[in-house]
């Protein structure tokens, strides 16, 4: 969605962040459940959500739900420490507010990093799975309403949501650290319940090697605004119809934890690219 007030609001929030005296970010990173840790930046500024005019704030644990400005490797980047979450109550325009503000903010590229279920069985729990390209089955789209050219075209072209030589990149990246990564397909739902044995099926029918509860609202409205993506999904837990055991929160936040440190090294990796 685009509306003139939008559009305001995302300049009014990114105005606030400037006053900070925080430099412009050469690139952007949103972490997901159980990864607020990963990549700790030199000098930080950190700006929780609450104090930027207008921003949503979402209450998940394992979500920091903070702005955090500092270098990486010498490079200024900003990272967002935890999302809002549709399930929460909030609209997909505010889910992916801060999204908006990120490419307002300069950053010319995101990774998108996010807690999720295997639904291909040839995945394990830790597997790092760089996302070709998405299923949005969440019912309903950020982009829905009048659209604000300012903040990008009324038909964003998606046959290309990931950006191909990020992934290369991130390969790259992974295979100088010695870490195995996939490729695969990431099916959005809205959430907030784990799925049926039934709906596991319908989604590996469908053709997802993954599912879970983010992500793909926010590549919406990246490639919308222009921001290149990538997107990176931790394996923590196997969503197999034929041997599916009872999941908590806990779980998952526990499953991220334990792969940050691969996480870490590769969107360091990442940033080998960019100059300070």
């Amino acid at each position: 969605m685009g509306t003139p007030a939008l559009a305001s609001r995302v300049r009014d929030s990114a105005s606030g962040l400037r006053s900070r005296g925080v430099d412009t970010p050469r690139a952007a990173f949103v972490l997901g459940s159980g990864l607020s840790g990963v990549l700790e930046l030199d000098a930080p500024v950190r700006i929780p959500f609450e104090e930027i005019p207008g921003f949503p704030s979402g209450t998940l644990p394992g979500h920091d739900r903070a702005f955090e400005f500092g270098r990486a490797g010498g490079i200024p980047v900003v990272v967002l420490r935890g999302r809002a979450h549709y399930y929460e109550g909030l609209s997909l325009a505010e889910v992916t507010f801060p999204v908006r503000v990120l490419r307002e903010l300069g950053a010319p590229w995101v990774a998108l990093v996010n807690a999720s279920g295997a639904i291909d069985p040839t995945f394990s729990v830790g597997d790092l799975v760089l996302l070709w390209d998405h299923l949005n089955l969440m019912g309903e789209n950020p982009l829905v309403g009048p659209n604000d050219d300012a903040l990008g075209p009324r038909f964003p072209d998606m046959s290309r949501a990931y950006d191909r030589e990020l992934i290369e990149r991130a390969e790259s990246a992974a295979r100088a650290a010695s870490i195995s990564t996939r490729r695969g397909v990431y099916a959005a739902v809205s959430g907030p319940h784990y799925e049926t044995p039934a709906e596991i099926r319908m989604l590996r029918t469908c053709g997802a090697d993954l599912v879970g509860m983010s992500t793909v609202p926010e590549t919406i409205v990246a490639v919308h605004a222009g921001l290149r993506v990538l997107g990176l999904s931790v394996v923590t837990d196997l969503a197999f119809p034929e041997q599916l055991a009872p999941l908590l929160h806990e779980d998952v936040v526990r499953a991220a934890e334990r792969a940050a440190p691969n996480v870490d090294r590769i969107l360091r990796g990442l940033l080998n690219g960019e100059t300070a």
